[in-house]
C-alpha cells in the first residue's frame, strides 16, 4: 500500500524540467526581445544588424543538434545540463558587459550550444523516457511552466530595464538562473526510470509475469526506424512544419520592438510580454490536454487557426492597447505549440522506436527558421519602418502549416499500409 501512495519519480523529473526550462526559456530566451530597442538606441546599432546574433545562434544550433543527440545518449544528463545552463545563462549575462555588436555575435555561440541541451533536447527526451501515459499532459505542464515563469519575469525585466538599464538586467537575469537551476538539476533530473529501479509512469508490470513484461517493452518501442522515416514525405512535411512554426514563433522576439515602434513604452512592452507568457501557459496546458483527448493532428490544426485570429487582430487593432495585449496573449497561446506540439507530432507520426534521432533531425527545421526569420524580421523593420509585411508573411505560413499537417498524416497512413510502422 505504501508504494502505491508514493509519488512516482517521473513527476519529480517533470518538476525539475519545468523549473529549469521555465527559467531558461521563459526567463532568458523570451526576454531577449525586450533588450533589442534599448541596446540599438544606446549603442547606435541597427535593428537588423543586432538581430543577426539570433541567426548565428540558429546556425550553431543546426550544426550542433545531431552532436547533442549523441552526447545525451553517451554522457551523464546532469553534467550536460549543468554545463548547458552555465553556457546559456552565463553568455546571456555577458551581454550586459558588451559595447559592440560583436559581443552579441561571439557570445551567441556558447549560448546556443547550452540552449540545445537545456531548452530543446532535455524536455522531449526525458518526458518520453519517463512517461508512458499522459505524455501530452506532461509536455503541456512543462511548457506551461515556461509561460508561468515568463509571465512573472518579462514584466520584471521590462521594469528593471526602465529603472536600472539593460546592462544590469542582463547580468541579474543570467546569474540568477544559474544559481537556481544547478541545484534543481542535481536533485531532480535523471535520464531514465531504470536509474531509480522504476518503470516509466503508467506502465504496470506484474512481478511474476515475464511475458507481460516483454509485451510492455515491445509496446513502448513501437514506431518507425530513422532510416525509414527520413525517406518518407511525412518526415519532410514535419520538417517544414517545424520550420514554419518556428518562423512564426520567432516573431515573439520582435514583440517589444513592434510595440515600441508604434508608440508604446518599454514598461508597456514588458507587460505585453507578460500577457504573451500567460498565453503560452494556457496554450501549453490546453495543447497537452487536447492532444491526449483529440490527438496531435487536430490540436495542431486548431492552433494554426487560432494563430490566424491573432494576426488579423494585430493588423487591424494594434493601436488599441487592450486589443494589442489580447492579440499578443493569443499569439503566446499558439507559440506554445512549438514546445508542446512538435515533439507530440513526432511521436504520433513516427512512434518512439528511434524518436531521439528523428526528432533531432526534424528539429533542424527549427534551427534553419531561426537563421532566416529572426534577423529577417529585423531587416524588414529596418528597411520599411513597420512590421506589417511580417504579419502578412506569418498569416501565409499559418495557412501553409495547415496543409503540411494534413500531408504528414497522409504520409503516416502510407507507412502503415506498407507495414513499416511497427
Amino acid at each position: 500500500m505504501k508504494q502505491k501512495k508514493k509519488i512516482h519519480f517521473a513527476w519529480w523529473v517533470l518538476l525539475g524540467l519545468s523549473i529549469m526550462i521555465g527559467l531558461a526559456r521563459g526567463g532568458i530566451n523570451n526576454a531577449g526581445g525586450l533588450f533589442l530597442t534599448p541596446v540599438t538606441q544606446d549603442l547606435g546599432i541597427e535593428m537588423g544588424t543586432l538581430t543577426l546574433y539570433f541567426s548565428i545562434s540558429s546556425i550553431v544550433t543546426m550544426i550542433f543538434l545531431p552532436i547533442a543527440g549523441k552526447m545525451m545518449a553517451k554522457y551523464d544528463i546532469r553534467s550536460l545540463l549543468i554545463g548547458g545552463i552555465i553556457l546559456q545563462a552565463g553568455s546571456f549575462a555577458m551581454f550586459g558587459l558588451m559595447n559592440s555588436v560583436w559581443g552579441w555575435y561571439i557570445f551567441s555561440i556558447p549560448m546556443a550550444v547550452g540552449s540545445i541541451f537545456v531548452n530543446q533536447m532535455a524536455g522531449p527526451v526525458l518526458i518520453n523516457n519517463w512517461f508512458k501515459k499522459h505524455n501530452g499532459l506532461a509536455l503541456g505542464i512543462m511548457m506551461a511552466a515556461v509561460g508561468a515563469f515568463g509571465a512573472v519575469i518579462q514584466p520584471l525585466a521590462g521594469n528593471l530595464i526602465a529603472s536600472q538599464g539593460w546592462r544590469y538586467t542582463y547580468l541579474i537575469l543570467g546569474i540568477a538562473v544559474i544559481v537556481v537551476v544547478i541545484p534543481v538539476v542535481l536533485l531532480l533530473i535523471r535520464m531514465a526510470p531504470q536509474q531509480k529501479g522504476l518503470l516509466p509512469y503508467g506502465m504496470t508490470v506484474s512481478d511474476s509475469n515475464d511475458d507481460k513484461k516483454e509485451e510492455h517493452t515491445e509496446d513502448i518501442n513501437k514506431g518507425v526506424t530513422f532510416a525509414i522515416a527520413k525517406k518518407s514525405y511525412a518526415f519532410y512535411a514535419l520538417f517544414l512544419f517545424f520550420f514554419f512554426v518556428t518562423a512564426i514563433g520567432s516573431f515573439a522576439q520582435h514583440i517589444a520592438p513592434f510595440a515600441m515602434g508604434i508608440g508604446y513604452d518599454i514598461k508597456f512592452a514588458g507587460s505585453v510580454m507578460g500577457a504573451f507568457m500567460v498565453g503560452m501557459l494556457v496554450g501549453a496546458l490546453a495543447f497537452g490536454f487536447l492532444t491526449d483527448k483529440i490527438g496531435s493532428k487536430n490540436t495542431a490544426l486548431f492552433a494554426m487557426i487560432v494563430g490566424l485570429v491573432s494576426m488579423v487582430m494585430l493588423l487591424t487593432a494594434a493601436d488599441h492597447p487592450t486589443m494589442f495585449t489580447l492579440a499578443i496573449g493569443i499569439f503566446g497561446f499558439i507559440t506554445a505549440s512549438i514546445g508542446t506540439l512538435t515533439p507530440l507530432l513526432t511521436t504520433e507520426l513516427f512512434g518512439i522506436k528511434e524518436y531521439s534521432q528523428i526528432f533531432a533531425t526534424a528539429a533542424l527545421g527549427l534551427a534553419i527558421a531561426g537563421i532566416v526569420a529572426l534577423p529577417g524580421y529585423g531587416f524588414v523593420y529596418q528597411f520599411t519602418g513597420s512590421y506589417t509585411y511580417v504579419l502578412w508573411s506569418i498569416i501565409a505560413m499559418l495557412i501553409i502549416n495547415i496543409v503540411l499537417i494534413l500531408v504528414a498524416f497522409k504520409g503516416k497512413k502510407k507507412l502503415e499500409k506498407e507495414g513499416l510502422w511497427n
